[in-house]
């Protein structure tokens, strides 16, 4: 079975249209997991209702707030599917979406050295993120960071739970965030990941409050997670200048590193 994963933080507005789009998947075999990072709005009453008229499994799991990397191991923890799926809160699927992913699915599934698909983001108009890439076979098998250098636009992942499981997030006391393609590249590490970039399964928008809009206010509130990610990066990108700007990166986040704890002791002084 497949489980489609959904952290979710004070997204009661938007998670009745990820709903509706689950509800016109052409497959039912499937559980929505949703997992509320103390969220504040009337989250938990919409998915308990939501669970009540769902012709497949809706669970909600409630968490202290704690960041969406920290919502994703739970929901790793919980899932009773073979395979995960994160579906944020904010987003939503095409109408074939699980059906398109299971058929990729099926002739892999035994296959314990594959522990990842790869699909296509789109906008809300249905147009594909990042660059067209028709001269590469389909399935390609290729790591995260080799496929978010030639792709340049977000992707849509699909993996084996007891890879997730083999290398979760890790959890920063006063920070609530590390960059998905951390563990994305950790799961890499592990096996096969096939990218089917013919297809897209997937449709997001971007709001204000969102991450994409405000990556430099996460990386001041969050360097040490970042800087988990760079320094994995300046030995993963195989170009000079690449790793350059992973370097870069970690000086950025030691100086933001640096900077709180200025005030933190100038508060307690």
């Amino acid at each position: 079975m497949l489980t489609v994963l959904t952290p979710t933080y004070d997204r009661a507005r938007t998670l009745p249209r990820l709903f509706d789009s689950l509800l016109r998947q052409a497959s039912m075999d499937f559980e929505w997991l949703v997992v509320d990072d103390g969220s504040t709005d009337e989250t938990a009453a919409l998915v308990d209702g939501f669970a009540t008229r769902a012709p497949f499994a809706v669970r909600r799991v409630f968490q202290s707030n704690g960041g969406k990397h920290v919502a994703v191991n739970t929901g790793v923890d919980q899932a009773r599917g073979d395979w995960i799926f994160i579906v944020d809160s904010d987003d939503w699927l095409p109408d074939n979406a699980l059906q398109v992913v299971m058929a990729a699915l099926r002739p892999v599934k035994d296959d314990a050295g594959v522990v990842g698909l790869c699909f296509r983001k789109t906008d809300a108009l249905g147009r594909v993120l990042g660059r067209e890439c028709a001269d590469l076979p389909v399935p390609w098998a290729a790591a995260p960071t080799q496929a978010g250098r030639r792709v340049r636009g977000e992707l849509a992942y699909v993996f084996r739970r007891k890879a997730m499981a083999a290398v979760p997030f890790p959890v920063i006391p006063g920070e609530k965030f590390v960059p998905d393609q951390y563990a994305w590249n950790r799961i890499g590490d592990q096996g096969t990941i096939l990218f089917y970039l013919d297809r897209a399964v997937y449709r997001c928008e971007y709001l204000e409050d969102g991450y994409t809009r405000n990556f430099s206010i996460h990386l001041r509130r969050n360097p040490r997670g970042f800087f988990l990610f760079y320094a994995a990066q300046i030995r993963r990108e195989p170009h000079f200048v690449d790793k350059l700007k992973a370097a870069v990166r970690c000086a950025q986040c030691l100086a933001y590193r640096a900077a709180r704890r200025v005030r933190t002791d100038g508060m307690e002084g």
